[in-house]
C-alpha cells in the first residue's frame, strides 16, 4: 500500500505559504524527520505529538544569524565559534536568549535549543520559510521516524516537503550541548556529532 496516497505533497514555497496560515508539517532533516511549525503556531505540536508541555522545541534556520539574534551577548562569541565548527551539522546548541520565540518554544525559561540541519531542501524551505519551531516526527515515547514513510503514517493528516524520495538522513539524533559559561559547555546528548576535546568543560 502505498503511504503517501492519501498525504500532500508541496515544495518549499507552497509549504512555506502552508506553514504561514498557522499549520504544522513533516519535513526531512540530515538527522531524523521532524515535526515543523511557526513559532507564533508552535503550541500545536505539542499536541500533535502527545508531548509533555515541559518539553522544549528545537528553533531550526537556514543560517546561523536568523537563530543568532535571539542569543543574549554574552554567549555569542562561544555560539558562533560553534557554529563555525559545526553548522550546518547535527549539532543542537541550548544558549541563553530572549524575545517571543523563547516563550514559544521553551515557555518560563531563559534558553533555547538552536540549528542549521544539513539538508538541502529543508534549508531551502527555511530560507523561505523563516525559522521553524521543530521536534522529531514521532508520537512521545514511541521510536523516532526514520523515514518519510514512517513519519507519513504516524502523521498521515500533516502536509510533506517534497520531493520525494527525501535524502538519506542518519538516523540518530544530533548531538546537544548546552552553554554553562563562556568558554564552557556540557554534552546533554551524544548524538551523530563528535565535539573536539577541549570543548566539552
Amino acid at each position: 500500500m502505498d503511504p503517501f496516497k492519501k498525504t500532500s505533497i508541496f515544495d518549499a514555497l507552497e509549504l512555506s505559504s502552508i506553514l504561514h496560515k498557522g499549520s504544522a508539517a513533516v519535513l526531512p532533516t540530515d538527522t531524523l524527520p521532524a515535526l515543523a511549525a511557526c513559532p507564533e503556531y508552535s503550541s500545536q505540536l505539542w499536541n500533535i505529538k502527545q508531548r509533555p508541555a515541559h518539553k522544549p522545541f528545537i528553533l531550526m534556520a537556514s543560517s546561523p544569524k536568523e537563530l543568532f539574534e535571539f542569543v543574549l551577548p554574552i554567549a555569542l562569541e562561544d555560539a558562533e565559534s560553534m557554529a563555525s565548527r559545526y553548522w550546518p551539522g547535527a549539532l543542537t546548541m541550548i544558549l541563553p536568549a530572549s524575545g517571543s520565540v523563547v516563550d514559544a518554544l521553551h515557555p518560563g525559561e531563559d534558553n533555547i535549543g538552536m540549528r542549521v540541519p544539513s539538508c538541502e531542501v529543508t534549508i531551502e524551505l527555511l530560507g523561505k520559510s523563516g525559522p521553524l519551531a521543530t521536534t522529531s516526527a514521532n508520537l512521545s515515547g514511541q521510536p523516532p521516524s526514520l523515514n518519510a514513510a514512517d513519519a507519513t503514517n504516524c502523521f498521515p493528516d500533516l502536509p510533506l516537503l517534497g520531493p520525494l524520495p527525501w535524502p538519506i538522513a542518519s538516523g540518530q539524533a544530533s548531538t546537544v550541548i548546552v552553554w554553562k559559561s563562556r568558554g564552557c559547555w556540557q554534552v546533554l546528548r551524544s548524538g551523530a556529532v563528535i565535539i573536539e576535546a577541549g570543548q566539552d568543560k
